[in-house]
This record gives C-alpha cells, sequence and structure tokens, in this order.
C-alpha cells in the first residue's frame, strides 16, 4: 500500500486491507457519518462488487441522542448505503444518560448496540474506521492515565468486544487519505462538533499533535511505538503462559485451577518476575473477581503487600509463615501456610435502611 499520507486509497489498496474478512458470510460495517466511517463504507463497498462472491455488508448507525443533527446524519447514511446498495440499520441508546464519564458510557452503549446487530444478521465481525491518528490519541491518552505495557499497546486490529469479534481494517492508515479518498470520489461526509469540544480528552490531546509532530512525535512515530509495545506485550504474555503452565505441572501443588480457587506455592510465586506476578495475578483477580476487572494500580499495590509479606517473614518463620489476607474486585486473596489463594470474596452485605 501506498505510503503517501494524502493520496486516496486505491482499488489494489483496499483489496490488501480488507483481504482477511473475504470468507467472512457477514459483517457490520459501524458508520457514524463521519468522514472515517463514511470511507469505510464506501471502500468496503466498492471492494464487496469487485468480488465474484464476498461477505454480505450491513451498514449500521448507532444515534447516541446527544445532538440534535444525529438523527439527520443517520438518515443521510442510510441514503449513501441505499446508493452503495447496502442494508443500513439505525439503532438508539435509549434511556438516562449519566452526567458524567459520558464519552466512555457512549462508547460503551454503541458496542453492545453493534454487538446485538451482528449477533442479528449472523456477522462473524464488526468493522470500525479507527485510523493510525485515533492509535496515536489513544496512546496519548494511556500514556497519560498511567497505564501498563498491555494498555499502551493501545487498539489491536482484531479484538473481542461485547461477546462479537471487532476489527479495524484501516488502524496503520492515515485519516488523510480517507479524507482524500472522499474528496476524489465526491461524497460528502457529517462534521461532529464534538471532535473539537475542549471539554473531552481526545480534542485536547487532538491539539496538541502538532506540536508533538513538531518535536518527532507525529501521528506515524506514536501509532509505531503502539506497535513496538504491543510486539513487547504479546511476548510478556507468553512468558506469562508459559510461568502459568511451570506452576501448574512441577509437581509442588504451585498452581490448581479449579471452579472455585487458585492456588500458588508462594515460593515459586514469589521467585517469578513481577511483571509475570502481576499478570499471574490480574488473571487470578479477573477470573474470580465479580466486581469487573481490577485497576492496575490497585493491583500494584496488592502485589507490593505480597512481596512485603514475603521479605518480612524471609527471616523468621519463612514463607510457610507469612500471612495476608484482601479482597480485590470481588476476589478475595490470601496468603498462608506458604500458598496464594485467590477465590471469590463473599457479595457484599447492604447496608441496612
Amino acid at each position: 500500500m501506498s505510503e503517501d499520507d494524502d493520496s486516496p486509497i486505491s482499488a489494489q489498496d483496499a483489496r490488501h486491507l480488507f483481504a482477511d474478512w473475504r470468507e467472512a458470510p457477514a459483517l457490520v460495517l459501524a458508520v457514524s457519518g463521519g468522514p472515517d466511517s463514511i470511507a469505510l463504507m464506501w471502500l468496503m463497498a466498492r471492494w464487496r462488487r469487485a468480488l465474484s462472491r464476498g461477505p454480505r455488508l450491513v451498514a449500521v448507525t448507532v444515534d447516541h441522542g446527544l445532538r440534535p443533527e444525529a438523527a439527520r446524519e443517520a438518515r443521510e447514511v442510510k441514503r449513501l448505503a441505499q446508493a452503495l446498495e447496502l442494508p443500513h440499520r439505525t439503532l438508539h441508546w435509549r434511556g438516562e444518560k449519566p452526567k458524567s464519564g459520558l464519552p466512555a458510557a457512549a462508547r460503551e452503549a454503541r458496542y453492545r448496540l453493534l454487538a446485538r446487530a451482528a449477533k442479528s444478521v449472523g456477522a462473524s465481525h464488526i468493522l470500525t474506521a479507527h485510523t493510525r491518528d485515533d492509535q496515536a490519541e489513544t496512546l496519548l491518552m494511556r500514556l497519560l492515565r498511567g497505564s501498563g505495557i498491555a494498555g499502551l499497546a493501545a487498539m489491536k486490529r482484531v479484538s473481542v468486544r461485547e461477546g462479537a469479534m471487532l476489527a479495524r481494517p484501516l488502524l496503520d492508515v492515515p485519516k488523510a487519505r480517507l479524507i482524500a479518498t472522499l474528496t476524489k470520489a465526491k461524497i460528502a461526509y457529517a462534521d461532529d462538533p464534538t471532535n473539537r469540544d475542549m471539554a473531552f480528552t481526545r480534542p485536547r490531546l487532538r491539539a496538541l499533535l502538532p506540536a508533538l509532530a513538531a518535536e518527532g512525535g507525529d501521528a506515524r512515530a506514536l501509532a509505531r511505538l503502539a506497535t513496538r509495545l504491543a510486539r513487547a506485550n504479546a511476548a510478556v504474555e507468553v512468558l506469562t503462559d508459559g510461568a502459568e503452565r511451570y506452576l501448574a505441572v512441577t509437581g509442588q501443588g504451585a498452581l490448581e485451577a479449579a471452579r472455585s480457587t487458585m492456588v500458588f506455592d508462594a515460593a515459586a510465586f514469589a521467585a517469578l518476575p513481577e511483571e509475570i506476578r502481576l499478570r499471574l495475578l490480574t488473571r487470578a483477580v479477573n477470573r474470580f473477581g465479580h466486581e469487573g476487572p481490577p485497576e492496575l494500580g490497585k493491583l500494584e499495590t496488592l502485589l507490593a503487600q505480597l512481596d512485603r509479606s514475603f521479605t518480612d517473614s524471609a527471616g523468621t518463620t519463612g514463607l510457610a509463615g507469612a500471612r495476608l489476607k484482601q479482597t480485590l474486585a470481588g476476589a478475595l486473596v490470601s496468603l498462608n501456610r506458604g500458598q496464594i489463594r485467590i477465590e471469590s470474596a463473599p457479595a457484599r452485605r447492604k447496608p441496612a435502611r
């Protein structure tokens, strides 16, 4: 594919971008009406027409009910979809909207609705139009929030969301190329003013990108960093898998996975590198907790408490004498008699009225 940042995407480029989904039975295209998603729909419609046989494409627009223009934009998407001979659905986010954390709540609602649509039409994947620019912004957001390696790897090309497969075929494509594609094809698109609303984090970070680019930190460089971090994260995950298998087969009873409990031998666990210990602990808490994914900082605090328990007991009773009992994200983590045990914590009692 051409490396020019502002050249239109050719039919040959599109064949390369969408090749992974040629054999899919059906695909849901998430189309908001903005330039990125409109370009995705137009490119995929052109790609599908060139195939003798290909997936059924269904365009889906989610109206969050947050802007009066959204209904009109959904109708415009529908008109273009019909012109491209694609079926189209508009889905609505109903109910009361939160007063804080609105972007995150809207995102969760959007993916939930898209997943339902994918299931209803038998689609193997939901395709979104995230670009290289979006990847760079995501990396910056997570960097400022103190994310670990997994978070700094930013968005994956393919992931699971709301039980559905989510694909981002344009993740390595700069936004400028999509706009150039629409300009050449004379396709109109909507302009969402919230993309420039400085009340939200992403627009504020977007405004910083020119200054970062002047220092060499443009979207290409930031996306490349995310790719390298994803590579490192994948390697650490392989090492964590190996550590888990090793602990399970050593004959020391180091790791025993069961329906309700996971048990680590404290000595074997303590000998592992810190990042591996943290990931093993994260997996166990995610498995047995019932209050959602734990925050990285809280997991790090819990691991530090375990490490202190190991250190405090090393010179006296040894690891067999170490003690700890803590709850995190609905999981109960205890250290006793040389074993770390993770299980579901009892449900919290509701306060009496």
